[in-house]
């Protein structure tokens, strides 16, 4: 449950997961979602990168841009004054290399004034960016399993992890993002019997989606 005067930490979600509390998250892109779903007690708020598709009509996420993510993630914070918020790191603003996705992570934390943000992908290169945004200060939320930005790499919006090679990988690039200091990871789309080993192998919340 969300405490009317104090904003829930990342230390507050991890100890709902040591404690076997299971962790609501919804995705609120405006102000009256969030104050919403904070007056019905959820803990923690995305503001995900899907609103391109949910609010401004496009057939992806990939052409979302930092500056939609910072409008939307503001709104989001005057409606939620204690919930955790998320925001998304869009498509673009971080693959390129470490320098640019600190940049647009700072942008985001001091321009909406969000608790952390979330980054898509597993590979090397998006454990070296975990990394180093949470040497910055910067909490991060990995997301792995079916990543939309990905969306035209991957085939489609498909079912990921389903060969025994696959779910192998995506169990190593899960504990490869803890590693790195995501305090959260974002399961999208992969078998129910996956998400229950990579939740039972982590130290750290899984939220499946």
């Amino acid at each position: 449950m969300v405490s009317r005067d104090k904003r829930v930490t990342i230390l507050d979600l991890q100890k709902m997961q040591q404690q076997g509390t299971k962790i609501p998250m919804l995705t609120a892109y405006d102000y009256p979602s969030a104050r919403l779903a904070e007056r019905a007690g959820c803990p923690i708020l995305l503001v995900g990168d899907t609103l391109g598709m949910v609010v401004l009509g496009y057939d992806s996420t990939l052409p979302v841009t930092l500056e939609d993510m910072i409008h939307h993630g503001r709104a989001a914070r005057r409606g939620a004054s204690n919930a955790h918020i998320v925001v998304d790191l869009p498509f673009g603003s971080y693959q390129s290399d470490v320098t640019t996705a600190m940049n647009a992570a700072m942008r985001v934390m001091k321009e909406t004034e969000c608790d952390s943000v979330k980054i898509e992908g597993g590979n090397s290169q998006a454990v070296e960016t975990v990394a180093k945004l949470v040497t910055a200060g910067v909490p991060v939320m990995a997301h792995i399993g079916l990543t939309p930005q990905s969306v035209n790499a991957l085939g489609g919006f498909k079912l990921q992890g389903r060969t025994p090679r696959d779910a192998i990988r995506l169990l190593s690039e899960a504990q490869k993002l803890q590693e790195a200091g995501a305090f959260a990871i974002v399961l999208e789309s992969v078998p129910a019997v996956l998400a229950a080993k990579i939740t039972e192998v982590l130290a750290i919340p899984t939220i499946g989606i």
